[in-house]
């Protein structure tokens, strides 16, 4: 019998469980999955914390790339191939599991599972940020929250790609040699410097025209203060904490501000821009634009250590869970 991560309440990375988990045949459309390697990303947290309720008790985990064991009636896959995910549904943090077919994409010859389960949901969602919400253009400037994470990292590369100017946000000296590293051209160090001065010495005080913000409430007004007017703040995630109600008056001060909460499950929502989003991210995988960086590896036993890790900013880059 297959093992799985469940949790029967919310609460901190102790309420895990690794347990016997009884899997049937998958049906209509469903395809059988055998992981290889599961992704770790910081909305998995959320699910455990119950910051974003589920039904319990539950599975976790919503990325892995594995092998496809067996096929249900009308499923567009075959056993035997590769595959990749990180919007089929929760429950990734599994030895094996059934997962609709059409949320499910090929993973490419050269790209490997642990670069496939570490890339889906952060390189999906760099993806998005920068070439559908704000889609970013050469010779612009923006700044982005968190460098040196998962997100962060693959973000800084992209970005400079496209020939921009990134400016990176990071908690320590060793944190911003590893953004430069990354494609970032200026990185910030927010336990030394003022965010929104900092910005604006870089800016010769324009400010930015977008800042693509994933820590939420410590980072919300510091976020807003570097944006120059119908500047827009695309507020991704919440590592922080949730930010507090908007007060559009303080969009109006600031010059006709915008401010967007994004999810990718909006912006892959049919197969289509999901295998598209996929296509794009292996695409700059294989021809060497975007380096995933593993920094991490935690047998699926110590996932609450992984957990911990992410939880206090101990974690840099990639990490996958080893089923």
């Amino acid at each position: 019998m297959p093992r799985a991560v469940q949790i029967s309440e919310a609460g901190g990375p102790e309420v895990m469980e690794l347990r016997n988990v009884p899997l049937v045949e998958p049906g209509p459309g469903m395809v059988q999955v055998e992981n290889r390697a599961i992704g770790l990303n910081f909305i998995d947290t959320y699910h455990r914390n119950g910051l974003y309720p589920l039904p319990l008790p539950t599975g976790l985990g919503t990325e892995g790339a594995g092998v496809v064991t067996a096929v249900g009636e009308g499923a567009d896959l075959a056993v035997g191939d590769r595959v990749a995910y990180c919007s089929a549904g929760i429950g990734s943090y599994a030895e094996v599991l059934n997962l609709p077919a059409a949320r499910l994409v090929k993973i490419p010859e050269g790209v490997d599972f642990e670069i496939a389960a570490a890339v889906m949901l952060k390189g999906q969602t760099v993806e998005y940020l920068l070439q559908r919400c704000f889609p970013l253009n050469p010779g612009q400037t923006c700044v982005f929250h968190a460098a040196a994470g998962g997100v962060g990292l693959l973000f800084g590369q992209w970005a400079s790609a496209l020939g921009a100017t990134v400016i990176g946000t990071v908690s320590s000296a060793a944190k911003a040699e590893l953004a430069r590293a990354h494609g970032y051209h200026h990185v910030i160090n927010y336990a030394e410097q003022d965010v929104a001065q900092a910005v604006a010495d870089i800016t010769g005080g324009v400010g930015v025209p977008v800042v693509y913000d994933g820590v939420g409430r410590d980072t919300f007004e510091a976020s807003l203060s570097c944006l120059q007017p119908r500047g827009m703040l695309v507020s991704f995630g919440n590592a922080s904490g949730a930010p507090e109600p908007v007060d559009l008056q303080r969009l109006a001060l600031g010059g006709s501000l915008y401010v967007t909460r994004p999810t990718l499950v909006s912006y892959t929502g049919s197969t289509g821009e999901l295998r598209d989003s996929a296509a794009a991210v292996f695409e700059r995988v294989l021809d060497g634009r975007l380096k995933v960086e593993i920094q991490q590896r935690y047998p699926l036993e110590r996932i609450a250590d992984a957990h911990r890790d992410l939880e206090a900013r101990r974690t840099t880059g990639s990490t996958v869970i080893l089923p």
